[in-house]
């Protein structure tokens, strides 16, 4: 999630980071997948020198982290034709296209393949679109029993939930607005990554940062949060990037 604050970058021993300065106790470092990037969230008080020997003293760390997503599987990109493979719900299928004139769908063939119906001529695009608009209907039936237990474990009330791709986050939320969106792409990971990614922004609403409170808050709602955050860092990667 996104939170105000002065945000610059500096070069430490030939690492882009990513500074965020806010009125915070203590100093986190973060590496996110898929390219390693590193971010700061730095109290008020820290001058940048401050800021760079704290980094100094990680750097070991944070190299380790940053091999680690370098040699993450990905997905290569997907054209949606027969015989591609495609997750969905954290399990890989053979994708099986027919074109047929009738309206396009989506669906599970057997525990191996997806179907994906289109009318003749269709292109890649128009796919894709069909393939998208199945992922979105899937997590949009997983909301509502999501919510239902939720809210009321954490005392809160979401306005809404939104589904869009998101090109560098999982999720987010807007705290105001009591908003949260989620990525389509959670569509094809377990669905234990979409109840991590979905109580983290709902955490968001009790505390915006990411501060002690914020995992001691998700320790108690969700003590196995880590277990599931690994899950999703580690699982295959689509052609684009992602953090979180």
């Amino acid at each position: 999630m996104d939170t105000k604050g002065d945000r610059y970058y500096i070069d430490v021993r030939g690492i882009s980071i990513e500074v965020v300065r806010k009125d915070i106790k203590h100093f986190y470092i973060g590496v996110h997948p898929s390219n390693g990037r590193v971010r700061v969230s730095s109290p008020l008080r820290l001058d940048d020198d401050a800021i760079r020997m704290a980094v100094v003293s990680r750097l070991g760390w944070i190299r380790r982290k940053q091999a680690e997503f370098e040699g993450q599987v990905r997905q290569s990109h997907r054209e949606f034709v027969t015989g591609e493979s495609h997750y969905f719900a954290g399990r890989r299928y053979r994708l099986d296209v027919i074109e047929q004139d009738v309206p396009p769908t989506v669906r599970l063939l057997n525990n191996t393949k997806i179907g994906l119906s289109v009318r003749p001529g269709s292109d890649r695009a128009k796919r894709e679109a069909v393939f998208h608009e199945w992922y979105r209907e899937y997590l949009r039936s997983r909301l509502p029993p999501l919510l239902e237990k939720w809210e009321p474990k954490l005392g809160v009330k979401v306005k809404e939930v939104r589904i869009k791709r998101m090109k560098t986050l999982w999720g987010s939320c807007n705290i105001r607005a009591k908003r949260i969106w989620l990525n389509l792409e959670l569509a094809k990971k377990p669905n234990s990554c979409l109840i991590y990614v979905f109580v983290h922004e709902v955490v968001h609403l009790l505390e915006p940062d990411h501060n002690d409170r914020f995992h001691q808050l998700m320790n108690m709602f969700l003590p196995q949060w880590p277990i599931y955050k690994d899950k999703l860092n580690t699982a295959p990667l689509a052609h684009e990037n992602w953090r979180y």
